[in-house]
């Protein structure tokens, strides 16, 4: 019988699973990788193999299953008994100022996650549900939680504050930054595949419907773009990224906006959807801009693609001056590592670094898109959430294996 570590990945609509076999103690290979949709009363089942050729794709009511129970049960029939569970692991989206190392689930842990619903109130409940579910339905089950804030923790000290009343710092309202766990993944490849860059001043670029970039120094954390939420920094999606408080005054004073209309606002109405009018998708916004006969509406677009491309040669042009320098860029995420259109607006606009762009190279979405006479390598690289979050559980389940 196989031993598999199943690891989740909570969002608001779904929640992604990934499957895999541990050999040998520490050998990681990913078997199934799925998610589960949730839409009003029914929920959406799909699980593809390790090629990503789909296996199952189901639909059921929550008023009969239970989402997670009917995934247990799935792969033991699917696998016929052959896999044994031995523990459980799980993105968390914050960890607060106590919280850096991965660390195994209690009661106590719960509700110390829990406290820190109000730093994260639309993302900290969703990562969690998942924890309180197998809780109740595997209690025995080892379940080791990984935070998306922890990899920044190496910032400096000044980087971390707000330019607020200290009561607020006291309060633990200050720069945290996210999607660590992917740049954590990043700085291991690196180190593998090209130590120069992952030893020196590279960039991290995460671009998706979620979109951060991270400083990384020496293999370190040294500077983000998110800062106290999600919200912060760059254009994404379906959020604003950073915008003049002044703006939300405005909202507050002029349509007597509350938490709830700024909320939705500033996370579901703005970035990509709202400049654009569209779409949050950069898919769907690149063929509108080919296909649309309105001139008005194709141009509110392009401004949507311009300005999420200005942010981000903006805020590289941030990171490079607090580190001092920079020797390498790498595109990652389903944006960072598709949009060839995109990286080129962006690596053309920082050939006053001395960055040369292989226009060939990078229409391939080739692993380096930098030309050989370029200062500044640029590379294209696949992120691995999960497989960080697996090796993060190893450690805690060594007496299982």
């Amino acid at each position: 019988m196989s031993n598999v570590v199943i690891v989740f990945n909570a969002g608001s609509s779904s929640l992604k699973f990934t499957i895999f076999k541990i050999e040998k103690k520490s050998i990681i290979i990913k078997l199934i990788k799925g998610r589960i949709e949730y839409d009003n009363e029914t929920f959406h089942f799909l699980a593809s193999d390790h090629n990503d050729q789909l296996i199952t794709q189901n639909t059921f009511s929550t008023k009969n299953k239970e989402p997670l129970e009917y995934l247990f049960s799935w792969l033991s029939e699917h696998e016929q008994g052959t896999h044994h569970i031995v523990g459980v692991g799980h993105r968390i989206v914050h960890g607060g100022a106590d919280f850096v190392d991965p660390v195994r689930v209690t009661p106590e842990l719960l509700k110390q996650l829990e406290s820190l619903t109000p730093f994260a109130p639309l993302h900290q409940p969703q990562t969690l549900a998942p924890v309180h579910a197998i809780t109740k339905y595997r209690p025995q089950l080892p379940q080791i939680v990984c935070f998306d804030t922890a990899f920044h923790r190496s910032i400096p000290d000044i980087a971390q504050l707000l330019p607020l009343p200290r009561r607020y710092g006291e309060k633990g309202v200050r720069r945290y930054g996210f999607h660590g766990l992917s740049y954590d993944f990043l700085s291991q490849r690196l180190q593998l595949i090209d130590p120069e860059l992952a030893n020196g001043r590279t960039i991290l670029a995460h671009l998706g419907s979620g979109a951060s970039l991270c400083a990384l120094k020496h293999g370190k954390s040294f500077e983000t773009t998110m800062g106290f939420s999600t919200l912060d920094g760059l254009m994404m999606g379906s959020r604003c990224g950073m915008i003049d408080p002044g703006a939300l005054l405005y909202m507050i004073k002029e349509e007597n906006a509350d938490w709830e209309t700024l909320v939705n606002t500033l996370y579901h109405q703005s970035g990509l959807l709202g400049v654009s009018g569209i779409s949050t998708d950069m898919r769907v916004l690149r063929e509108r801009l080919i296909t649309e006969a309105d001139p008005a509406i194709r141009k509110h677009v392009q401004q949507a693609l311009s300005l999420s491309a200005y942010r981000i040669v903006e805020e590289i042009g941030a990171l490079a001056a607090v580190m001092e320098g920079i020797d390498g860029l790498v595109f990652t995420a389903g944006i960072g590592e598709h949009d060839a259109e995109l990286r080129q607006t962006i690596c053309l606009a920082l050939g006053w670094l001395g960055l040369k762009l292989d226009t060939d190279a990078n229409q391939k979405n080739a692993a380096i898109i930098s030309s050989p006479g370029s200062t500044i390598r640029v590379r294209v690289e696949p992120t691995h959430e999960e497989l960080i979050i697996c090796q993060n559980v190893l450690p805690f389940i060594q007496s299982a294996l």
